[in-house]
């Protein structure tokens, strides 16, 4: 079974199996570079890999808009490193990520072309996807309990004339 849930408006914005690709790509990008590396050691059978593109460092501008709706404006750069590998039986994978892990990117563009082949996808899931998911999951539920710690309830007390 599949850990990476399909958008239920999939065809507003592309087709099931490209979802899955962009949610297992996003996790990838996620990772930490200690993780990866981690998940690639203990990797049983590895493929042959050539680089075909990287992996290379530049600079993307970020753009936002106040309150969402405004004028857009250029925010600042930021960092970006991206990868493409091609694996011994032509599966090519990609990866971006922010940052300079040149490593890292690399070996997420090796575990998306992994995950692009069936007899291989639901070992990455289970192998990789799924301690970074719930890695992610533990930080947010510690971030919102902290923050649920310093939260303030306010309230007034109405006076009446009697």
């Amino acid at each position: 079974m599949s850990m990476i849930k399909e958008d239920t408006q999939s065809t507003k914005t592309g087709s099931g199996p490209d979802l899955q690709r962009k949610a297992a790509m996003a996790l990838l990008a996620q990772a930490t570079a200690p993780e990866i590396a981690a998940f690639w050691a203990g990797w049983g059978d590895k493929p042959e890999v050539e680089t075909l593109r990287g992996p290379e460092t530049g600079l993307v501008m970020l753009r936002g808009r106040i309150g969402g709706a405004g004028a857009p404006f250029n925010l600042g750069e930021a960092t970006v490193t991206r990868a493409t590998v091609r694996l011994g039986n032509g599966a090519v994978g990609h990866a971006y990520a922010l940052g300079r892990h040149r490593e890292k990117v690399r070996l997420a563009a090796v575990f998306d072309a992994l995950w692009q082949q069936p007899e291989c996808r639901e070992a990455v899931e289970e192998v990789v996807l799924a301690p970074i998911a719930d890695r992610l999951e533990r930080n947010r539920t510690l971030k919102h309990a902290e923050t649920a710690a310093t939260k303030v309830d306010f309230f007034t007390m109405v006076r009446g004339d009697d």
